[in-house]
């Protein structure tokens, strides 16, 4: 459906024209965006037209969906009134600020939390319709900046009176609470499972899904209460933790727009935490998502913020997953041999660490395997298939029911060595077992490896291995993400 303005819309031809985009390939990105949050979109050229010279204006999620795919191919945010749809929904910009102030801060994060972030699926509601935008990494540039100037404020006390002063515009119902250690406790506890479970059942498993219940429920009003700044610290700690946690499982889902969300203020609530390590393991996740959608450049950059703010404050074992973040963004960018760098620097610091050091909880997934499983991937990205066989075979060495999705990661990447080494059998046969992995767990990232491979394999159509393992994979292809 749409609604009809008075003439052209002039912005968006001249915004097309200037991406680049033609009226078919802006269709298309915006029925594949439209795909990947489970809505069934049927725009073709025509449609485009009519948006350009007629003046129409799409309904629903469609002007923010257009904004979306321009603001991929520009690689930056692009506001609707830019394009001309400022007359379409409004859609604040929710998440996206990085406030110097505590009490902004806290606003920012639980306004966030309040919102419908995991959407309703094949519907015109939730997140799609309530944010404006998409993923775009530019938004990282202010959080990353002036987390790097100032990563710890001065104090978090808030007082009664402060704590009054915020419910008065609180939703009606909502009491300041006395917040203690042992409300702090339930949060680290709450995000102690939300690991273990989002490692073995993937980022879109039911039981994934409740730590955004839980920040919307528990810890906004905790935030929102009256604390001391050690009592503080520690709350805005274990909140920072809760957030990265749900923006790496939005991450892992493909809701990259909510992930983002999520990761700018997990950054903020680390910075009020005081805990610099915390905030490095958020630049972290974000680069990790930067490189995943291509952007290896920020990847790098904001990888080596968190080195450089860690220097002398991180353990062994923190830095070297730190430099081995810098080589998966390195190694997407091209650069052979700053990835070589950033790996032979994790692994030396990797050496260093010892079981009695002080390690954070949120690391205890790191290990020689998961070095070895990145590693392998730094290489494939870097199309070197002898080093991600020696590299995968390592990281598959001990395989554990406590990090599948990561098993099933590691077995496609294999997979497409096998491949790139001229070995049809063993690749198909590593893809069947990643298959397998992948139908056990809800992660749209593994589901996009698998997908990767088949495309790889298009080449070798015909041959019976091939198909038996496309025909393997479908049911997970067609399944919703």
């Amino acid at each position: 459906m749409s609604r009809e303005q008075r003439g052209p819309n002039e912005k968006l031809g001249t915004v097309l024209a200037l991406a680049g985009i033609s009226n078919a390939g802006l269709a298309r990105r915006v029925n594949d965006l439209g795909s990947q949050r489970g809505l069934t979109l049927r725009y073709d050229k025509t449609s485009v037209a009519r948006w350009v010279s007629k003046g129409m204006v799409p309904q629903g999620a469609a002007p923010h969906l257009i904004a979306a795919a321009i603001g991929q191919k520009l690689g930056r945010p692009v506001p609707l009134h830019e394009i001309g749809l400022a007359d379409a929904d409004p859609a604040p910009e929710v998440g996206l600020s990085f406030p110097r102030d505590i009490g902004a801060a806290v606003k920012s994060a639980t306004e966030l939390y309040r919102l419908d972030l995991a959407g309703r699926r094949g519907t015109s509601g939730g997140i799609w319709q309530s944010l404006a935008g998409s993923f775009a990494v530019s938004a990282y540039a202010t959080p990353a900046s002036r987390w790097l100037i100032t990563p710890a404020d001065s104090s978090v006390e808030r007082t009664a009176e402060q704590a009054r002063q915020i419910a008065e515009s609180a939703p009606a119902g909502e009491k300041p609470l006395r917040v203690g250690h042992s409300d702090v406790q339930k949060l680290r506890e709450a995000a102690h499972d939300a690991r273990r479970w989002d490692s073995k059942y993937g980022g879109g498993d039911w039981r994934s899904s409740m730590v955004p219940e839980c920040l919307r429920v528990e810890a906004a009003p905790l935030l929102l209460g009256t604390y001391s700044d050690e009592v503080g610290r520690a709350l805005f700690g274990a909140t920072a933790e809760l957030t990265r946690l749900a923006g790496w499982m939005a991450f892992d889902t493909g809701q990259q727009e909510a992930a983002q969300r999520y990761y700018i203020q997990a950054l903020r609530l680390a910075r009020a935490a005081a805990d610099v390590p915390l905030g490095g393991y958020v630049l972290a996740s974000m680069s990790l998502q930067a490189t995943y959608r291509g952007f290896g450049d920020e990847g790098v950059d904001l990888a080596q913020a968190a080195l450089e703010r860690n220097r002398g404050l991180a353990t062994a074992r923190t830095m070297s997953f730190f430099h081995l973040v810098e080589a998966r963004a390195q190694a997407r960018a091209g650069d052979a041999h700053a990835a070589g760098g950033a790996l032979k620097s994790a692994e030396g610091w990797l050496e260093r660490s010892r079981d009695g050091d002080n390690d954070p909880s949120w690391l205890g997934f790191y290990s020689y395997d998961r070095f070895a499983a990145d590693a392998a991937e730094c290489y494939r990205d870097l199309k070197a298939p002898r080093q991600v066989r020696r590299f995968t075979e390592q990281a598959l060495s001990s395989p554990t029911e406590e990090f599948v999705r990561s098993h099933g990661l590691r077995l496609v990447v294999s997979a497409v060595a096998e491949l790139e080494s001229g070995n049809l059998d063993a690749c198909c046969a590593q893809g069947l077992r990643a298959v397998e992995v992948a139908g056990r767990i809800s992660s749209a990232r593994t589901t996009e490896y698998v997908r990767d491979l088949l495309h790889r394999l298009e080449a070798h159509g015909d041959e019976p291995q091939v198909i038996e393992l496309r025909e393997r994979a479908r049911p997970l292809l067609v399944a919703p993400a």
